[in-house]
């Protein structure tokens, strides 16, 4: 087989495979096999159909698109290993010769990473926030707990803002009920701007028993977007009561004895918090000073692929909040373009990240370890709340394991970054990365992984024994949190009323 590479672009290369005929005759065995299974011809049973039948009445021309259909994955993979690029996506191919018993030969034009050097990245330094956690934030997070234990009490008086309703709803558009738009006994925060538009504004002044018509438009269902007519019945209204910040309370909603101790650990908690987000902006400002040294092309159709999956993204989460993109850009203050625009530029640069990290993992000679694929895999299972052995099943059956190998490499790399880049914030102290994360390492959750860590090991020896670094994976890096911050103890508002 000869391969010939011609350069598109820096980014998109043309492979011309040249293959003698003999090299399909597995390919040609195996198509007449599959085709003599289906025809049939009387006095043959199926599969044992003679090649000169099939040529003759099936076709020649028929069984050759069937062996050459069968060879191009094998071939077009040969001929990229052979020529040793980086190849993304997939290939589009055009036979351009199939000379039967000659030649045979076919063209693949593909994109690729491009080849490029990550240069020296000592001397970088990039500034981070404070690690501060101020009085105003403490007072915050106490004051939701708070809230989530507060309790609700019947009011014998119209609805004012920060009420509890209950109320019945129904919609029409043209006179007819819209029946996944009406409901009965739906608990709603007048204020909370959750529901429809226009709800809060009707639902104030009125008593329970009382009804009132207003305008709005539907942002689900089988009418989303249409003006529909709402009736809006209150049933009963409630006011909130909160509890005293004292000591009772902290018994009630945590394990501390007194309010100041759980100020205290309220504020250690914070203090993790921001800590974590420290590191992770760390992390983010030293690759983009690293990318903003690098100037690389980038494949066109990869960009593409990257902005349609946020678009995606996005949209999916729209729907789950039941909010269209018009609101969502409203409420984001931006326009259809300025949105457009932010997209695409988020999007290349996460594909160049990719590329950077993925070269920097090259140079440097990364590799992961079933060791490092199993702590990843107990991480991401522990977030997720799910066993580590049902995910390294998962990843093991949906042939996710390269992306996990690519994930982690990146990773390394950027670890690497990080300890040759100065970290200060904006105060001007200095940052030990290494000490933090041993500060904060030496809670609990190393712990908790620890002893997880034996139900993902299937997932290390699902892969090969040294994963090293090589062909990127054609996705970008996910964007993952280096850890959840913990939060504190939580209950629901309770009704009084019930008890």
């Amino acid at each position: 087989m000869k391969t010939d590479v011609e350069e598109l672009t820096p980014t998109r290369v043309k492979l011309t495979v040249e293959v003698p005929f003999d090299e399909l005759k597995p390919n040609l065995d195996k198509a007449y096999k599959e085709i003599s299974q289906q025809v049939r011809i009387k006095g043959f049973r199926p599969g044992k159909v003679p090649a000169p039948l099939i040529d003759k009445y099936v076709g020649r021309g028929a069984v050759l698109q069937e062996a050459v259909n069968d060879a191009l994955p094998e071939l077009y993979g040969r001929a990229v290993e052979e020529t040793e690029i980086f190849v993304l996506g997939q290939p589009e191919v055009e036979v351009t010769e199939l000379d039967d018993g000659s030649q045979f030969a076919f063209t693949a034009e593909v994109d690729i990473r491009p080849k490029f050097e990550v240069p020296d990245y000592d001397g970088i330094e990039v500034v981070v926030d404070d690690a501060e956690v101020t009085d105003e934030q403490v007072d915050e997070t106490v004051g939701n707990l708070r809230e989530r234990f507060a309790s609700l009490t019947t009011a014998e008086r119209a609805v004012e803002e920060g009420d509890f309703v209950t109320v019945d709803l129904v919609a029409k558009v043209d006179g007819e009920e819209v029946e996944d738009a009406s409901t009965t006994g739906y608990s709603y925060e007048v204020g909370s701007k959750s529901a429809i538009e226009g709800l809060d504004e009707a639902l104030v002044g009125l008593s329970a028993g009382e009804d009132k018509t207003f305008t709005g438009t539907l942002v689900g269902g089988e009418h989303a977007g249409e003006e529909a007519e709402i009736t809006v019945t209150v049933q009963s209204v409630k006011v909130k009561n909160l509890p005293d910040l004292d000591d009772e309370f902290a018994q009630l909603a945590s394990e501390f004895d007194t309010i100041d101790e759980l100020r205290e650990d309220v504020r250690t908690r914070l203090g993790r918090q921001v800590k974590l987000q420290q590191l992770s902006e760390a992390r983010d400002k030293a690759l983009e000073a690293l990318l903003e040294k690098i100037d690389i092309p980038l494949p066109e159709k990869v960009v593409e692929e990257e902005i349609s999956r946020r678009n995606q993204q996005l949209e999916q989460q729209l729907q789950m909040a039941g909010m269209s993109k018009e609101d969502y850009l409203k409420d984001e203050e931006k326009s259809e373009e300025e949105f457009d625009t932010e997209v695409a530029d988020a999007a290349r640069l996460a594909v160049k990240g990719g590329f950077v990290l993925d070269q920097l993992a090259v140079q440097e000679e990364l590799n992961v370890e079933n060791e490092e694929l199993s702590e990843y895999v107990v991480t991401q299972a522990m977030q997720m709340g799910v066993a580590p052995q049902q995910l390294a099943e998962y990843l093991t059956q949906n042939n996710q394991l390269p992306a996990i190998v690519s994930e982690v490499l990146r990773s390394k790399a950027l670890n690497l970054v990080v300890e040759h880049v100065t970290i200060k914030d904006e105060s001007g102290n200095v940052i030990d990365v290494e000490a933090v994360q041993r500060e904060l390492n030496g809670e609990t959750a190393d712990a908790e992984a620890a002893e997880a860590a034996d139900g993902a090991g299937a997932a290390g020896a699902a892969g090969a024994e040294t994963a090293e670094a090589g062909e990127p994976a054609e996705e970008t890096p996910a964007e993952t949190a280096e850890a959840a911050a913990e939060e504190a103890p939580a209950a629901d508002a309770k009704d009084d009323d019930a008890k």
